[in-house]
């Protein structure tokens, strides 16, 4: 038996069985599973296996942080054990708690289904075109062939990238994805820049990521409409065709031109907050990523990274943020050295080289949050590292996972600064954690 499966058996012993499960999905680092009776689900034992990170739960969901890797093999286990497939989603009726199902949740959720299952597509596309920078800056020729390559690879994800959010968000809006693809295409496709309306001629692109969300909620919406009154005789033909009719004098008209001012008004917020704030923004904006990592309000930010890189070529705010990990992963090093918890020690060495890499779920959930005080004292050493981003002007030229692999998309001339940045929040985060100091857990065996 391979250590994912039983991993996989254990988990679900813990979850009451697999008569108990309800839906499983998956996300980079954690397990995510819908329990029909949520009181058959002993925490305390799910924390307790060697292998689990941590739990969080949220909106009814348990979701096992496990780390990256790992994740995916324990998740296509359980899948064979209880037989449901990824995404599928069987009676719920059971583990849903309405009273937290409010609308500004809703619609966080909504954003990470969206984005989440595109995340892997973006950081290999982030990395090679980092690769080719890297390349280029060592001498390669850029017009070569290999480089030319390399380029593309690097590049099609980006050119592309409305029509795969266009897909996702019309899956979420209760749209067809297919024309929720249409709606990536109505504001990518060259062909508008012929089209002048009120003397001015559109601009493929226009409204980025922001306005292909805008588009494909109003397509869905339309679409929801019209099926419930086109006959169903003529509603694969009829009702697609107005949907993209209307959407697409409504996107022109009117939802183009929104998109272009919340996105413009958005990279202009945070554009003047570094401009004029400079190191006491990256400060603030570092110190206070953790948090929004915990609550899943993170996964807001991608719409504005994306903008970001629409509208100037390079994004400042990546690389602020991603302080949020290297001041965890300095305190991570300190309780790593100060504990004498060995199961403690055994999770920040499982944990600590996928948050070098730039993935912090597994250091969060199974470290630092639980412990309480290690979570502020690196909040405290991103903060300032953020501090020294901001103070340079760091910024990167793609998206990808933050960390150590983020110096292959920093922009030319900013790559010393941002290991500046990056060492200075590992040492503050490691000082102040040793400083402040935690309460260290004492093991079950030494407290039989």
């Amino acid at each position: 038996m391979t250590k994912e499966r039983e991993l996989a058996e254990q988990i679900l012993k813990v979850f009451g069985g697999q008569e108990n499960i309800a839906a499983v999905s998956f996300c980079m680092t954690r397990l995510r599973l819908t329990a029909v009776d949520k009181a058959q689900v002993d925490k305390d034992e799910l924390k307790g296996i060697d292998g689990v990170l941590g739990l969080v739960e949220s909106s009814g969901q348990f979701q096992v942080v496990l780390g990256p890797g790992l994740v995916n093999k324990v998740a296509a286990e359980v899948t064979k054990l209880t037989g449901i497939q990824m995404g599928e989603v069987q009676d719920l009726k059971a583990s849903i708690d309405d009273k937290n199902r409010t609308p500004f949740k809703l619609f966080l959720r909504k954003l990470s289904s969206i984005f989440i299952p595109l995340i892997p597509a973006i950081v290999a596309s982030g990395m090679i075109s980092g690769i080719t920078n890297v390349a280029v800056r060592m001498g390669v020729d850029p017009k070569g062939l290999i480089v030319t390559i390399l380029t593309t690879l690097g590049s099609g994800i980006f050119v592309y990238l409305a029509i795969f959010v266009g897909i996702n968000a019309a899956k979420e809006f209760g749209g067809t994805p297919a024309m929720g693809g249409l709606a990536g295409v109505l504001l990518i496709n060259p062909a508008i820049a012929n089209i002048t309306i009120g003397g001015a001629a559109l601009l493929p692109g226009r409204g980025g990521i922001i306005g292909v969300l805008i588009v494909a909620w109003f397509m869905s919406t339309v679409e929801k409409q019209l099926r419930k009154v086109i006959p169903n005789s003529i509603d694969i033909i009829v009702t697609p065709t107005l949907t993209l009719l209307i959407t697409g004098f409504a996107t022109y008209f009117i939802l183009q031109p929104v998109g272009g001012f919340l996105s413009d008004g958005t990279v202009y917020f945070f554009k003047t907050m570094l401009g004029y704030g400079g190191a006491l923004a990256g400060l603030v904006l570092a110190g206070t990523f953790l948090p929004l990592v915990m609550t899943g309000l993170h996964q807001g930010l991608t719409p504005i990274h994306m903008e970001f890189l629409n509208t100037t070529k390079e994004n400042p705010l990546l690389p602020i943020l991603a302080m949020g990990g290297a001041g965890q992963v300095g305190a991570a090093f300190a309780i790593y050295f100060k504990t004498k918890s060995k199961k403690l020690k055994n999770i920040i060495k499982g944990a600590l080289p996928v948050g070098l890499l730039g993935i912090g779920e597994p250091l969060i959930y199974g470290v630092t949050l639980p412990l309480g005080r290690p979570f502020i004292t690196a909040c405290i050493g991103a903060a300032i590292g953020g501090a020294v981003q901001a103070s340079f002007h760091v910024a990167s030229i793609a998206m990808g996972v933050s960390g150590l692999p983020l110096t292959f998309l920093i922009k030319n001339g900013s790559v010393l600064f941002y290991l500046l940045g990056l060492v200075v929040a590992y040492v503050a985060g490691f000082v102040v954690t040793w400083i402040v100091g935690f309460d260290d857990p004492i093991d079950p065996i030494e407290n039989a």
